[in-house]
């Protein structure tokens, strides 16, 4: 920060309006393209685990041993392999949100009532109907705590990935740190909170849309 300059330069605000609007949008897709693709695999290895609960412990082992390499550890190794930047970030943001996902995937799948599982194989249905339509919309509350944690979670690593050229709201964390303007730094800082509060908020709004039984009378 130069030496008599404010904290925070409304002006250059008022003038980037464009350039934010564009990190958020960047910042949106890396993080909606990690949520997603993880939740599509947590979900089919959450499956696997259901039918075979021996591939519990390696598939936890590997999602959990991916869980903690360090963010910028994890870039590093994949620019070498992948070379894209996209694809790199893409690949260490899917991979942290998995452990998350699959937890809260299976311990929703499996808090689903032995006796609500009998009455609707005794009304006729099949394992695919048992479980699309009993076992996940029962699991729905706790699924959708996990998607909420992989989200907000994913939201700050995605600020990481300003160092291989992606970040969305990182970039401006970035170069602020980079001109010592604080003005940017600040920017990027507060609107990635607050894009983890309004995700947030808006993952609760779908899930009582969802679950309309779990609203006070």
């Amino acid at each position: 920060m130069t030496e008599g300059e404010p904290l925070i330069r409304w002006d250059w605000v008022a003038g980037h309006l464009d350039e934010i609007a564009f990190r958020l949008g960047q910042h949106v897709e890396l993080t909606v393209i990690a949520v997603g693709i993880g939740l599509v695999i947590a979900f089919g290895l959450s499956l696997l685990i259901l039918k075979a609960p021996r591939a519990e412990a390696p598939i936890t082992w590997v999602t959990g041993t991916l869980y903690t390499i360090p963010s910028l550890a994890l870039f590093a190794l994949l620019v070498p392999i992948t070379g894209v930047p996209l694809l790199t970030a893409e690949i260490g943001l899917v991979s942290y949100t998995l452990l998350i996902l699959i937890r809260n995937i299976i311990r929703g799948i499996r808090g689903v009532p032995a006796d609500v599982r009998e009455a609707a194989v005794g009304m006729g249905y099949t394992p695919r109907q048992l479980l699309w339509r009993i076992e996940v919309p029962l699991a729905i509350v706790v699924i959708i705590a996990g998607i909420r944690l992989a989200t907000i979670s994913t939201i700050g690593l995605v600020t990481v990935t300003s160092l291989i050229g992606q970040g969305g709201f990182g970039f401006l964390i970035l170069i602020g740190i980079q001109r010592f303007f604080s003005t940017e730094l600040i920017a990027g800082a507060v609107l990635s909170v607050l894009l983890a509060i309004g995700a947030d908020a808006l993952l609760v709004l779908v899930q009582r849309r969802l679950t309309p039984w779990t609203r006070p009378a």
